[in-house]
């Protein structure tokens, strides 16, 4: 089983990006489709973005963020990233980064993974 350690959170103003990165511990990495989500104050935690295990992994973003999020991985590495562009002010929130081996990219619930890093904090400022 992997653990997982986030970063690359931080202040950033609307209209900029932030590179989070998810480091994974463990053995076969390759194996697990990862995801990104998030938690604002006061609301329920939401999936951002999944990509598959396996070559050619197929990804999934949630509509409020497409066109403006890239989630990519480098097994090489157990790494998992998620680039923000275009940030939005109702992008703020604790990023968690999650695991399930095996799993596929249309899992979107956080109950369709059972291993959680501990967050990084996004903050964008109007």
């Amino acid at each position: 089983q992997v653990q997982l350690v986030e970063s690359g959170g931080g202040l950033v103003q609307a209209g900029g990006s932030l590179r989070l990165s998810c480091a994974a511990s463990g053995r076969s990495f390759s194996s697990y489709t990862m995801g990104w989500f998030r938690q604002a104050p006061g609301k329920a935690r939401e999936f951002v973005a999944a990509i598959s295990w396996g070559i050619g992994a197929s990804t999934n973003y949630a509509d409020s963020v497409k066109g403006r999020f890239t989630i990519s991985r480098v097994n090489a590495k157990n790494t998992v990233y998620l680039q923000m562009n275009s940030l939005k002010p109702e992008d703020t929130a604790v990023y968690y980064c999650a695991a399930d081996r095996w799993g596929h990219e249309s899992q979107v619930t956080t109950t369709s993974y059972n291993i959680w890093g501990q967050g990084t904090q996004v903050t964008v400022s109007s």
